[in-house]
């Protein structure tokens, strides 16, 4: 069996706008850029959206800029890259809205 590819992957373009139809008063977004030790965005990193417990949620494709998206329910979080730079992991608490992560990975 082989691994998916990014054109084979249902989550949706990382780089695109947000819905116009989005209400951030309801919704909580967990948006950000994932970076290289030399602060080089990465592209093609699997990036993955663990619970409090570490439990596996989703996992998507960054984008050609290094961006990723999650749509995620209030609480804590943690977010694991894995990519040809290295691997990193970056907490986050979440509330509603668009709460903005970076991930370094080395």
């Amino acid at each position: 069996m082989t691994a998916p590819t990014a054109a084979g992957c249902a989550a949706p373009d990382q780089a695109a706008p947000l819905p116009a139809s989005l209400d951030l008063e309801k919704e909580t977004v967990i948006t950000g850029i994932v970076r290289s030790a030399g602060d080089e965005a990465v592209s093609g990193a699997y990036v993955r959206l663990l619970d409090s417990t570490g439990e596996f949620t989703a996992e998507v494709v960054t984008s050609a800029a290094g961006q990723f998206r999650f749509f995620a329910a209030p609480g804590s979080w943690t977010l694991r890259a894995l990519s040809r730079h290295g691997n990193g992991d970056t907490a986050v608490t979440a509330g509603r809205g668009i709460n903005e992560v970076s991930v370094t990975v080395a």
